[in-house]
This record gives C-alpha cells, structure tokens and sequence, in this order.
C-alpha cells in the first residue's frame, strides 16, 4: 500500500505487479475491497486501486466531494505513480469517475472499462433518493449499518445471497467500514454530477461496458444502451451477477477485461 497525498486528504493506494498501469476505481459505498480478485490476477499488469477519498483506509474530510474531485485524486495518484496514462475500469460511481476523467483529462486514459454504470445524470426521483440516504447515513446509531441494509438485497443477484455468503460478509464489511463523511460526501456529489451523455459521441478510444445479468440497480438493457451511444464500445453481459460482477463473478468478470484489454493494447 502506497499513501498519496492530494489536495485536502491523505489517499491509500494498493498496487500490485509490473507493466502498464491498470486503474480500479470502487464505487459508492465500497473501497479497494471491491476488486480484490482482479489485483491478485491480470500477470504483465500494473495493478492500481484507490481507496477513493472518504472510503477505505483513505482520509475522510467533512467536505470537497464531487466527480471532479474524485477524477483529480484519480490523477493525482497517476502522477505520485510516475504513470503517463493508463488503462481506467470503474464500476457504477466509479464509472461516473471515468466520466470524469475523459471529461477532464482524457490523454491519461489508455482505455475505459465502464462496469454497471451510466452516464445520465440524477433524475428529480433519483435526488430524492440521495437526500433519504444521507439522512439515513446522519442518523445517530444507524450510519453505515443502516445504509449495508437498505442497499444489499438491491446489489447482489438472489443467487449469490443464497449460495455465496460469503460476498455478502464482504459487502457488509466494505459498507460499515465506511465512515459518515465519506458516504455523505459520495451521495453529494453523485447527486451533483453532470451528464456525461453528450460525452459519449465524442470519445475515441477502447471502450467495454460490463453488466451483470441479474443488475436490478443498472439493467443489463441500460448498459447495452450505453455502450451503442458510445463509436466502437463492445458490451458484455456477467451471467449470475448483480451490481458487482467483481465480486459476484470474478473469474468471468476479469477474463472479460483481460480479453478486452489484450485485443486493444
């Protein structure tokens, strides 16, 4: 584990292997836990996973949170790293991080893996939504417990909650582990980001959406959509996974990247 510091937070950043840099961005409520099968795999790599500000081992400040934030940290620890660009596989808000960093600094991406994610921004429902579950992270004696319950039946696919425990145990985890001004601060700034769909007919470079098949959060039909807004994108459905494929599926999940990632670099 390397420590980064960016502007207003100390960052922990896990890095594994050689080669060309291979960027994990989590998404909200988890940290680097989420892809870790993918850092003990992909030989020939330079494995590099953030804990995001506000998550993980990461400083959690009171403030500062938004997309643009989250992309510069991304860069930000590019640059500690010595790494000119590199390949970016984000999943749902990390998905909007990649957004982001095409948006802001897209000459530091090689390559863009988008992962049960969209690039539409909140809906009026959708900020409602936000606001119930930063009240429901502020509440004394619920925090991060209460937001573990309200999210998991929606993460995994039912097979997995029947037959791999085990993945629920870890996405709790990852979830209480979080503290209240990391949560809070990621529902802002999801809450707050911009549409990146006029984005998407503008980008060149390799792209794959993954989403797994049982995804009641981001529909299977909600990425293959994406990924036909986007010249060239290839999509790939996970069979048995929910909003975390990574997880859920993790061998299919990271030959589907490594095939990718090897056809187009």
């Amino acid at each position: 584990m390397r420590r980064v510091v960016v502007e207003g937070a100390e960052l922990a950043v896990h890095v594994r292997g050689d080669g060309p840099a291979l960027v994990f961005v989590h998404g909200f409520p988890f940290d680097h836990g989420l892809w870790r099968h993918q850092l003990t795999t992909f030989p020939g790599w330079r494995r590099i996973a953030p804990d995001l500000r506000g998550a993980g081992l990461s400083a959690a400040p009171a403030g500062g949170y938004s997309m643009a934030r989250y992309a510069d940290d991304v860069i930000a620890v590019l640059d500690a790293l010595e790494v000119a660009a590199a390949a970016v596989c984000g999943l749902s808000m990390g998905g909007y991080i990649v957004f982001e960093l095409l948006r802001r600094h897209r000459a530091r991406v090689r390559a863009a893996i988008l992962c049960d994610t969209r690039a539409e921004a909140d809906t009026e429902e959708a900020r409602r939504g936000r606001a119930e579950m930063i009240a429901l992270a502020r509440d004394e004696g619920a925090g991060a417990r209460a937001i573990a319950d309200r999210m998991i039946p929606s993460l995994l696919a039912p097979e997995t909650r029947a037959e791999r425990p085990e993945v629920e145990a870890q996405v709790r985890e990852m979830i209480e582990r979080t503290p209240v001004t990391g949560l809070v601060g990621a529902l802002e700034a999801m809450r707050d980001r911009p549409d990146s769909t006029p984005l998407l007919a503008e980008l060149k470079l390799p792209v794959l959406v993954l989403a797994g098949s049982a995804d009641v959060m981001t529909t299977p039909e909600a990425g293959e959509a994406l990924a036909g807004k986007i010249r060239g994108a290839r999509f790939a459905t996970v069979s048995g996974a929910g909003h975390l494929p990574p997880l859920e599926q993790p061998f299919v999940t990271t030959r589907l990247i490594a095939d990718f990632l090897q056809s187009v670099l």
